[in-house]
């Protein structure tokens, strides 16, 4: 089997996904053509070796329906042999791209693969594609499928978690993303120009350095209301040790919603000669998983378990995790299932804090990865996300030196 090896990988600034953020004026496909522009230049890649772009897009609507992934390589400028596949996996699409385009690698299909994501949640909003899952009641009760808000509630009503303990994880969470930014540890952001608003976006733009717990405690819950609406009902039915659903997710320890894109260069270890670059990492291991869907969120839990297993290797033998905080009980989770401790685990803050681009998520935290293994010179890191039902995606990497 061929190896998969990780060449380089950029993401554009997380823009606030409203009319006033610093991307919103840009469609889809000029989000994206700069990312291809910047993957060539910075690594020496000719466009012609590329067999296949594979790009991660939950909300397939509107300016993002019609195959994104083949039509922004073409808006791009990239030769019309390029093959391009756009896939869904909730919010593990990102990462789920990078899944895909590294098993061709290894299956001896392609020996060079773009991945990545793409969501403009200020321009496509999520559900607007009134998927039936989320829309129709009798559709997503037989499949047992709730909002994401409801299931993160479930996640904290099953931890005992307080609603002082997920704000204390959205507090670390912009503590350490504020951190970074001033820092600069940040170097897969490709700058974007927006002409519209004549700016140049450089930095995430969700970022709340000034978040204090008091500030967070201010907040009202997000999601009681729909458990009123029978959501609670549904769950404790499943789970009849609860007594009650605790709702503790605000606005402020769940993602926050952002417009971004990301692209990662997948190839074998010959494309090194063929474009004069080394790779960065190498992956050692992929996997997907999926809990108890009523859960939700729970899946990166599951797959970075299943992960370390077939890999052989326990938490201790990793060096850093970045793993999806989608919302802040399923970090309480991950920590309790597991054993990770604070110190290896989003060392620069999660989604929580910089926003979370559903489509885009999992490709972006690959270069967060990948940039602080490099900044810390270590070896191991382990990128996890959560897609909605319960699935989950995780891939191990090894930094090259």
């Amino acid at each position: 089997m061929e190896p998969a090896y990780i060449y380089d990988a950029i993401r554009t600034p997380r823009g606030k996904a409203k009319p006033d953020g610093g991307l919103h004026d840009l469609s889809p496909f000029e989000l994206l053509a700069p990312l291809y522009t910047a993957i060539c230049e910075r690594t020496g890649l000719d466009a012609h070796l590329v067999g296949e772009v594979v790009l991660g897009c939950v909300t397939q609507y509107g300016e993002q329906a019609g195959n994104i992934a083949k039509t922004s390589a073409l808006y791009a400028g990239f030769p019309s042999q390029v093959s391009g596949l756009t896939i869904t996996r909730f919010c593990s699409s990102g990462l789920d791209a990078i899944n895909v385009a590294a098993l061709k690698i290894n299956a001896g299909q392609e020996q060079v693969a773009l991945a990545g994501g793409i969501e403009m949640m200020s321009r496509i909003p999520m559900m607007s594609d009134q998927a039936a899952i989320f829309a129709d009641p009798k559709v997503a009760l037989s499949a047992r499928i709730l909002l994401m808000g409801s299931g993160a509630d479930l996640i904290a009503s099953l931890q005992g978690a307080s609603r002082a303990m997920v704000d204390e994880v959205a507090l670390l969470s912009q503590q350490r993303a504020s951190h970074a930014t001033n820092a600069g540890f940040f170097k897969s952001i490709i700058a974007i120009d927006n002409p519209t608003k004549k700016c140049v976006v450089r930095t995430d733009e969700c970022i709340r350095p000034q978040t204090t717990m008091e500030s967070l405690a201010q907040l009202p819950p997000s999601f009681a209301e729909i458990g009123r609406a029978g959501a609670d009902a549904v769950q404790l039915a499943h789970y009849d040790h609860l007594t009650a659903i605790s709702h503790v997710h605000t606005a402020a320890n769940s993602p926050a919603m952002a417009d971004a894109a990301a692209m990662v260069l997948i190839g074998t270890e010959s494309l090194a000669r063929d474009i004069g670059s080394r790779p960065r990492a190498v992956i050692r291991g992929m996997v997907n998983a999926c809990d108890e869907p009523l859960q939700v969120l729970s899946g990166c839990v599951v797959a970075t378990e299943k992960l370390l297993r077939s890999q052989g290797l326990s938490v201790d033998d990793i060096d850093l995790f970045e793993i999806h905080e989608a919302f802040a009980a399923t970090i309480l989770k991950l920590q309790a299932d597991l054993g990770i401790p604070t110190e290896k685990l989003n060392v620069n803050g999660g989604v929580i804090a910089m926003g979370h681009p559903l489509g885009a998520t999992g490709a972006i935290m690959m270069g967060v990865l990948l940039d602080e293994l490099e900044r810390r010179q270590q070896t191991l890191g382990v990128v996890a996300t959560s897609g909605a039902a319960g699935s989950g995606t995780a891939i191990l990497i090894e930094r090259i030196d």
